[in-house]
């Protein structure tokens, strides 16, 4: 099947990896469909009048916005290939100080709204007997930070889902890879992306600080090149044996491998506690 005739379904793309994801297909000759909350701010960025090209204006929390955005997919270019699961953003705070209903913002685009959007896809992937979601999620679902707790634990939640999404989906000839960059050079640091509590505590200023001096130091210094990672996302699906983790960026290497080497230690620290509970053989 020739390029033009694979079809791309990529949230999230107004900015950042979504954005420079877009270019390189609509460069290599892949249909695109590329939503976001507001589908015009696509055209200049992207530049492209291209039929190969689809804006679409969806909000991934609304099940039948989801929907509707998938027939207008399907009924332009008649199937769906690949999809990326790119949207999301980061509340950042302490555990105690994020509300209820900051946290339940958080997952419901970072976790719900890609559920919806996997769900839409799915049965057409299953009716080709053929497909790839490709669903970002960061090295900091598999590790996590103070500050960073609920950002990283709609990650983590992503992390288990599209592991159990794998093998059930697998005899459907349908792949899952999990994106795990480490820091990328975008504006994902910025308030664009960032969003802070509202519900400031006094005893948690210095984890505040921490996370706001990160914010201030590290733009323009990430290691991660967003090219790099786009150009590295259209491969993996190239690959007949895709893997179900891909990590990009050297940092994201170290957090991976520290957390391994620290998990296996405890775990091994506390084997004889762990096997104290079993029924007696």
């Amino acid at each position: 099947m020739k390029n033009e005739n694979k079809t791309w379904f990529i949230t999230g793309t107004s900015q950042g990896i979504g954005l420079v994801l877009v270019k390189q297909l609509l460069a290599q000759g892949f249909n695109v469909v590329a939503t976001a909350r507001n589908a015009a701010s696509l055209k200049t960025p992207v530049g492209s009048s291209s039929d190969q090209f689809l804006p679409l204006q969806v909000n991934l929390i609304d099940e039948e916005s989801v929907k509707q955005a998938v027939t207008t997919a399907v009924e332009k270019f008649g199937s769906i290939e690949y999809l990326v699961n790119n949207a999301g953003y980061g509340l950042i705070g302490g555990i105690e100080e994020s509300s209820d209903a900051e946290v339940r913002a958080n997952f419901d685009v970072n976790v719900f709204g890609l559920l919806n959007v996997t769900r839409a896809i799915l049965p057409h992937m299953r009716a080709a007997k053929f497909g790839h979601v490709i669903n970002l999620s960061s090295v900091f679902g598999l590790i996590a930070g103070a500050g960073w707790g609920i950002y990283c634990g709609t990650k983590f939640a992503v992390e288990g889902l599209s592991e159990a999404l794998a093998q059930e989906v697998k005899p459907f000839g349908i792949n899952v890879t999990l994106i795990e960059p480490g820091y990328v050079r975008t504006n994902f640091l910025n308030s664009s992306s960032l969003i802070a509590s509202k519900n400031p505590i006094e005893d948690y200023k210095s984890i505040r600080d921490g996370v706001n001096a990160h914010q201030n130091d590290l733009p323009g210094k990430q290691l991660g090149d967003p090219e790099k990672v786009a150009d590295l996302i259209i491969k993996v699906t190239q690959n007949p044996e895709p893997p179900l983790r891909l990590l990009t960026g050297s940092d994201a290497y170290g957090f991976a491998n520290y957390k391994i080497d620290s998990l296996k230690t405890e775990i091994e620290a506390n084997k004889e506690l762990t096997f104290s509970t079993d029924f007696p053989l």
